[in-house]
């Protein structure tokens, strides 16, 4: 049996694949305490998991950024929000996050240290070089941030490109508008005694002892100059809703028409209009059922408010979960959440990615390079962009297809194999 402390930052985002990973490491016998915020406690219990709550001084509810960060609402998306979110919500708990981490090892000595990619204060265990540290795996649940002369940076939201001059001028262009976060961070790892040797979003990838991007190779950019301890270990496999009593239209999505599912995932739905009422606008009159699944329990009286014609075409929905809708779909409509294009990409479904904020840029440039479907390059489209986009991807059987063999590249790969086999070798 090891010993396993799992940190994940605050973010539901986050929180629930390193939970998924958390609980079949616990499952195969292994010893594991989850270090996350406050708001997890219940989630993490339940699954039969020891907890270890984030001291304020790194805590914070994502439900509510701008309360957590204020001036957070008032910045736009792009670099200078990343910048925002990289100096204020992950640099500036590196430094609680190492000394609550230090203090937890000393009660529970870990043979192995699994944390996300933004946990920054994990990555000085890393780069120290003392004998009795754990060994430090690093799960990729965001694309991953590693530099590259083959491929354009993460934190742009660059399309992709193999113009080696491009690439390298997007790669100074980062630097640049990451230079205040970057001499912050280095101060706070100085602080620490842990000089840090690079480029933040380099040493991301590159210190910990195993990194594993929650991915296929299919999904990411070739980097011919990645680590060794850098793989694209698979995706993992979606999680299963629980009891659900379908709505009265349910029996629709089997009566012919396609269907296109819209959500704009679990978080960033306070503004519908962002996304899912221009859909529904500019989906109305196309044969197809348009299913919104809005994530939040007012969302039908809010889409009414919203929308009070509300297209005949469209059903909304508080919750609905996407291991029973999905298999359904031909199309989802979404604002580029990693896990939720997995979660598409797990039933062969291509895509309309409307995204801007976070790492959804990243993941909608993924999205058309690997050509399962349609990056509309802007996070609130107009509803003519969303029909077309629609119609682009229902009438091009390639799109279809891309996706089905992602599906299947994603079944010859096993995440949670590949972590387990990682804990087990580190046993002392």
């Amino acid at each position: 049996m090891t010993s396993v402390i799992v940190a994940a930052t605050p973010f539901h985002g986050h929180v629930t694949p390193l939970l998924t990973t958390a609980t079949d490491l616990a499952a195969r016998g292994h010893d594991v305490l989850f270090l996350t915020g406050a708001r997890y406690a219940g989630r993490v219990r339940a699954a039969g998991l020891r907890f270890a709550a984030l001291d304020p001084e790194a805590d914070f509810d994502d439900r509510d950024m701008d309360a957590s960060f204020p001036g957070f609402a008032d910045v736009p998306p792009g670099p200078g929000q990343h910048a925002f979110f990289w100096q204020r919500v992950f640099a500036d708990a590196a430094g609680a996050q190492h000394r609550q981490l230090t203090a937890l090892l000393t009660e529970f000595p870990a043979d192995v240290l699994v944390h996300d990619t933004i946990f920054l204060g994990a990555l000085p265990f890393s780069l120290a070089d003392h004998p009795g540290r754990p060994v430090t795996v690093c799960l990729g649940v965001l694309p991953p941030m590693l530099t590259s002369a083959d491929a354009p940076p993460f934190g742009l939201g660059a399309p992709y490109t193999a113009d080696r001059d491009r690439i390298g001028a997007l790669n100074t262009e980062l630097r640049e508008a990451y230079a205040d976060m970057q001499r912050d961070i280095e101060k706070t790892f100085a602080g620490l005694g842990v000089p840090l040797p690079g480029f933040i979003f380099d040493c991301a990838v590159t210190a910990p002892d195993h990194y594993l991007q929650l991915t296929v190779p299919a999904f990411e950019y070739p980097r011919a100059d990645a680590p060794a301890s850098f793989r694209c270990a698979g995706a993992l496999p979606p999680s299963a809703g629980g009891a659900y009593d379908p709505p009265d239209w349910w029996p629709q999505l089997g009566a012919g028409r396609p269907v296109v599912v819209v959500t704009q995932g679990t978080l960033a739905n306070d503004d519908l209009t962002e996304l899912i009422v221009p859909a529904m606008r500019g989906l109305d009159g196309l044969d197809a059922l348009v299913v919104a699944a809005t994530a939040r329990p007012d969302g039908p009286a809010e889409v009414h408010r919203l929308l009070p014609d509300r297209p005949g075409n469209a059903r909304v929905e508080g919750y609905i979960p996407f291991d029973l809708l999905l298999p359904y779909a031909d199309v989802l409509v979404t604002n580029g959440g990693y896990g939720g294009v997995h979660t598409a990409l797990h039933h062969g479904v291509p895509l309309v990615v409307a995204g801007d904020t976070e790492d959804k840029a990243e993941v909608a440039a993924r999205v058309a390079w690997s050509g399962v479907g349609v990056d509309l390059r802007t996070g609130r489209p107009a509803p003519e962009r969303v029909r077309d986009a629609v119609r682009t991807v229902l009438s091009d059987a390639a799109y279809r297809q891309h996706a089905r063999a992602m599906r299947d590249e994603f079944a010859r790969h096993d995440p949670l194999q590949a972590l387990a086999a990682v804990v087990g070798g580190a046993a002392r």
